[in-house]
């Protein structure tokens, strides 16, 4: 079955990467550009799987996450950062967050753990 994964990243070059390297294992994409975006597209449907970039403009990552969590909306997150010491601690304690992945990121490595976390 066709799992939905929502990526959310202001830079279009990693929305495609993504986008391409998640598609090739047939999954449903959805993109967004801001944390704003996001909401609206989380208002809609539902997801499996939301890889969100942790700084967003507008409403960043964080406050798209804990939104989510307020709402009791259940789905795995990964959130992505190029300063992934620094947010580490703040990230872990939102329960539905799976993984925080460094930017830049090996792409088969991403793959690999999306694809282990959306067959449970």
């Amino acid at each position: 079955m066709k799992k939905k994964i929502l990526i959310v990243d202001d830079e279009a070059g990693i929305r495609l990467l993504l986008e391409d390297l998640l598609e090739s294992d047939r999954h449903e994409i959805f993109t967004a550009k801001s944390g704003k975006e996001a909401l609206e597209l989380l208002s809609i449907h539902t997801f499996d799987l939301l890889i969100i970039d942790y700084k967003l403009p507008i409403t960043d990552g964080v406050e798209v996450i804990k939104q989510l969590e307020k709402e009791h909306k259940e789905l795995s997150i990964i959130v992505m950062s190029g300063l992934v010491e620094n947010i580490k601690d703040e990230v872990i304690t939102l329960r539905n967050v799976k993984k925080v992945l460094s930017k830049p990121f090996n792409v088969l490595e991403v793959k690999e753990f999306v694809n282990q976390l959306l067959v449970q």
